[in-house]
């Protein structure tokens, strides 16, 4: 059976020469979940980043079969959709709704086309009705995260990034989050430190560290023994 995400020895350096990935290898089945823990700086979003395709390294990766190449782009794009710790670097349209339109018509959809979906999903996240017309930037922290889920729902993704999505949130804000969350049947990959979150969506982790994957397996043996409990 393929995969729906293979990663192959991928390896990154930032142009200042620092090594953000060391031959990371791991694969992602259809219909399994999957957190990325480990500390600041141990590569969790450059990882969530090039399975997404906006940064390139040097290895394989392949999204649903598609190798992450320049020509491939696109369709990688729809298919693996990544939603930013800040949602603030994805809203950037007037208002909600042409927003959350924006990759419909970008697609070629008409704008009829475009606003009917863009609303349904729109209330199937729980933005409400009055909100459509709103800017994003007025919004509060978790409405501009249903907003930015939506933008990428939208273009029907096989596969949902999420990079740490309960940052800003309060604790009613992560728990509608993690209903939605539950609700949606995407394969998800959720970048945290927020182990409480990750354990309930994932039953599977791998852990980072210097760039380097050092683990792969059970959630709660990983954060047993690296001691990532934060209470413990």
């Amino acid at each position: 059976m393929t995969a729906l995400l293979e990663v192959q020895t991928l390896t990154y350096r930032h142009p200042d020469g620092n090594q953000a990935l060391a031959n990371v290898s791991f694969l992602l089945q259809e219909g399994e979940n999957l957190a990325i823990l480990g500390p600041n700086g141990s590569g969790k979003t450059t990882l969530l980043l090039h399975v997404n395709g906006i940064l390139r390294g040097e290895g394989l990766v392949r999204v649903a079969g598609l190798e992450v190449t320049e020509r491939n782009l696109p369709e990688i794009r729809r298919q693996a959709g990544l939603v930013f710790q800040d949602a603030d670097q994805q809203l950037f349209m007037p208002t909600v709704l042409e927003d959350v339109m924006f990759g419909p018509l970008n697609l070629g959809w008409s704008e009829e086309e475009a606003e009917r979906r863009a609303r349904v999903v729109l209330t199937r996240v729980g933005v409400e009705e009055r909100l459509l017309r709103r800017p994003p930037h007025h919004l509060s922290a978790g409405e501009k995260r249903r907003v930015a889920l939506a933008g990428v729902l939208v273009m029907e993704p096989r596969l949902l990034l999420l990079d740490e999505p309960t940052t800003s949130l309060d604790p009613p804000g992560q728990r509608a989050l993690l209903t939605l969350l539950r609700g949606l049947s995407q394969p998800k990959i959720i970048a945290t430190h927020d182990i409480y979150f990750a354990a309930a969506l994932s039953n599977r982790a791998i852990f980072l560290r210097n760039g380097s994957l050092i683990a792969d397996g059970d959630l709660h043996e990983i954060v047993k023994g690296f001691d990532w409990n934060p209470y413990s």
